[in-house]
């Protein structure tokens, strides 16, 4: 990492620090609007629903980050991932070869495997539905109330798979007046976007609500072998809700749809064909991806049902049922290659149910939380990896079938042991069982029948059944000291754990016992399956608002001991001892512990206000999280300790980000000038470090004038991202060797040499009008 790089992360932290104190101590409520999340936001006070139930931001002893749906608007954000920029600490990235599947970390703990049988790190949350799968995850921002980042693991209250941390996207509830909201986009490569919104009350305790959304742009790059866009988007999307609310009862029925019909998103070769000679490309969004027997297509669903009942003044009780069901087809072409060297078209259906029951207590020096969840999912993957090169017509087809039902039990509580001193235990009783098929077959003579091709099966390499159930308790513990209403001084411990499973690449005739020989049934099943990981999270926090909330800032440091890590892998496997690799396949172990530590300083402050007019201002927001995580032992496939060989994959030491909003009143509105730059410092695509696909440290620059009626019946804005137009590397796929020091590149599967990126979005600019009436 370059001196200069470090002093422009020295630079955003000082500025940070500066402006926190810089702010004029005039008494004025003030609130940021990047942060702004509550019906509370003309006082300055940030409501969150981090820990399950209402409390004032400054009040949760943990480290959370809320972007309000205003905010979010304001700055022309448009889908989930963009949020990261602003958020310290965290990874949110479009999956490779993928457009809507997302891959999230949060403190270094994450996944980015999308197969059936890997478990997310990261929970999503949607409506307080836990998204069980990441396709069809990268959600598109609109009728958002806010979006909370909760980092650390959050065992206790959200249970399974959020070891790294959650994210809550907290949809907006319907207005009490009949309403209509149009908003429109259009802007660089083509986009246009239109987004209809209509609600209206049918009575005094009964409203519905609607939205429809078309959302297309042209391509970043060109598939230069099918004459098709790359990196183009074509989603139609609706949600519907019906509201009753009588007082003590509160019912929400929701439902979302949307299918996305995007070509192909496929990658960049950074080397020259082994065989065919094809050289790179100069344009990293183009490709000679030929592979295209299945049709890039993606369709979701889901609804949910949330009641809460005020049983008393002090007691509610809440239901909130979920289902969910998504399938997407897609051919990802692995080396981008117009040949058949290693092309995998692929297919993904999950489906989801979820029931959760919460029982809250709120006294005066009591307050908390009982619950019970409980879910019932499926996720199917099936793909062929077709290697024509290799041997003509070789296809080796997995079939991946993964089942889990979980339930579990969990409370949560806060006693005020004294006016000024709080203690807060929580714990959760997990029961997570998970029932796995894994079947491969050779086929040769092409495709297999699944994708429309002529291969004829002849071998069956894996057919595995296995089922395992694994129990966890998940404590939380933490006491704050809050001397009065603006600061709160805490420290926290809590635990979380991700679900163990069967690796659904796994390949149970590659499996050799100690003697060399086949693996008998218990060998096979000790071969594919792994166990749950664990973080237990230690932190000390402070969280203030001064200057009578003109400032606001949040700074946590923490130590945590990640335990049993999950390390999913792909190999190249030779069968037959030919020396040459006919498939890939997976092996996972929990062949790691590491230790992540770090700290998150984030802020915003009003600067200043009423100085050019009445209405004017001007306010800063930060962050910054920095990292330090290290592998203590790394066991390799050769059962060598590499520890200090790895490293944590998409995961920078730093993270930061400085923003300004510039109000001024002009012409019977307001005209906001907002700006926003981003630093990622390097970063790796997986544990072994690779110098062609790790991304090197950056800044993103992005900037917003909106302009807004004082009525608000109507804005326009001009928004600009990645102003200067940063190539940046998000995944990638690695199936070679050599390369560095001038060694050749040697093939490790196909025979063309598979080494591609996938890039984040390039410059875009883009104008967005909205209409309310």
């Amino acid at each position: 990492m370059t001196k200069t790089f470090y002093s422009r992360a020295l630079l955003l932290a000082g500025c940070a620090g500066i402006t926190t104190f810089a702010a004029p101590a005039y008494a004025q409520d003030a609130v940021d609007d990047t942060t702004s999340v509550s019906d509370e936001a003309e006082e300055g006070v940030i409501i969150v629903t981090a820990r399950r139930r209402e409390e004032r931001l400054i009040d949760v002893p943990l480290s959370v980050t809320a972007i309000s749906g205003e905010a979010l608007a304001q700055q022309g954000i448009q889908d989930l991932t963009q949020i990261g920029q602003q958020v310290p600490n965290i990874t949110l990235e479009v999956s490779r070869g993928t457009n809507t599947t997302l891959t999230a970390f949060i403190r270094g703990v994450g996944q980015q495997d999308p197969v059936a049988g890997f478990e997310a790190g990261v929970g999503l949350y949607v409506g307080d539905v836990y998204l069980n799968r990441p396709q069809a995850a990268v959600l598109d921002v609109y009728d958002v109330e806010r979006i909370e980042v909760l980092r650390g693991p959050q065992g206790t209250l959200y249970g399974r798979n959020t070891i790294g941390g959650a994210i809550k996207y907290v949809t907006a509830e319907l207005p009490d007046d009949t309403s209509v909201k149009i908003r429109g986009t259009y802007g660089s490569y083509d986009q246009a976007d239109l987004i209809i919104t209509a609600s209206t009350p049918i009575s005094d305790s009964l409203k519905i609500g609607a939205s429809g959304a078309r959302l297309s742009r042209g391509g970043f790059g060109d598939n230069l072998t099918l004459g098709t866009e790359n990196y183009n988007k074509d989603v139609w999307a609706a949600r519907g809700t019906i509201e009753f609310d009588s007082g003590p009862v509160f019912v929400r029925l929701s439902g979302d749809y949307v299918k996305d019909n995007s070509e192909a998103r496929q990658g960049h070769r950074f080397i020259p064909g082994r065989l065919s000679g094809a050289p790179v490309l100069d344009d990293v969004f183009d490709t000679r991806a030929g592979l295209n027997i299945v049709d890039q297509e993606v369709e979701a669903f889901g609804g949910a049902l949330n009641v809460a009942i005020e049983l008393s003044d002090t007691i509610t009780f809440k239901s909130i049922t979920g289902y969910r069901e998504d399938s997407s087809t897609s051919p990802i072409d692995f080396d981008s290659l117009p040949a058949v060297d290693l092309d995998v078209p692929a297919i993904y259906e999950n489906d989801q149910f979820s029931q959760e029951l919460q029982l809250l207590f709120e006294s005066d020096n009591l307050s908390g939380v009982l619950g019970f969840y409980y879910l019932d999912a499926n996720a199917f993957t099936a793909f062929d990896v077709a290697l024509f090169t290799t041997v003509a017509g070789l296809t080796a087809q997995t079939l991946g079938d993964a089942n889990t039902e979980t339930w579990s039990v969990f409370g949560d509580f806060t006693y005020d042991l004294t006016d000024t001193i709080n203690l807060s235990l929580g714990g959760r009783y997990t029961n997570d069982k998970r029932t796995s098929q894994v079947l491969r077959t050779t086929f040769l003579g092409g495709f297999s029948n699944l994708f429309g091709g002529t291969g004829v099966a002849a071998a069956v390499t894996s057919n595995f059944n296995g089922s395992a159930t694994f129990e966890d308790f998940n404590p939380r513990a933490s006491i704050s000291w809050q001397p009065n209403a603006n600061h709160n001084l805490y420290f926290s411990y809590s635990q979380g754990f991700k679900g163990g499973g069967f690796d659904p690449r796994g390949q149970t005739t590659a499996c050799r016992n100690p003697r060399g020989g086949a693996c008998n049934a218990d060998e096979v099943f000790d071969f594919l399956a792994f166990d749950p990981e664990t973080v237990d999270s230690y932190e000390l926090g402070w969280k203030a608002s001064l200057l009578e909330n003109r400032v606001n800032i949040s700074l946590a440091a923490f130590l945590g001991q990640y335990t049993d890590v999950q390390i999913p892998g792909s190999v190249g496997f030779d069968s037959n001892g030919d020396g040459v690799n006919e498939s890939f396949i997976g092996i996972t172990s929990n062949a790691a512990d590491a230790d992540v530590n770090g700290i998150e300083f984030e802020g915003t402050a009003l600067v200043g206000r009423d100085f050019a007019g009445d209405g004017s201002r001007f306010s800063v927001n930060w962050s910054l999280g920095v990292l330090d995580a290290k592998f203590n032992t790394f066991i390799d496939n050769f059962g060598r300790d590499v520890a200090d060989q790895r490293v944590f994959q998409n995961t920078p030491d730093v993270t930061a980000h400085m923003g300004f909003t510039l109000g001024l009143p002009m012409a019977g509105g307001t005209t906001d000038f907002i700006g926003l730059a981003s630093l990622r410092s390097d970063a790796s695509q997986f544990e072994t470090p690779n110098p062609f696909l790790d991304q090197d440290g950056f800044v993103l620059v992005d900037a917003s004038v909106v302009y807004t009626v004082d009525s608000g019946l109507f804005s326009i804005g001009v928004h600009g991202k990645n102003l200067f137009d940063k190539e940046y590397i998000v995944a990638g796929y690695n199936f070679v060797a050599g390369g560095v020091g001038g060694a050749p590149f040697v093939p490790t599967l196909g025979r063309e040499g598979t080494l591609t990126g996938f890039y984040g979005d390039t410059r875009r600019i883009y104008v967005t009008a909205q209409v309310n009436f």
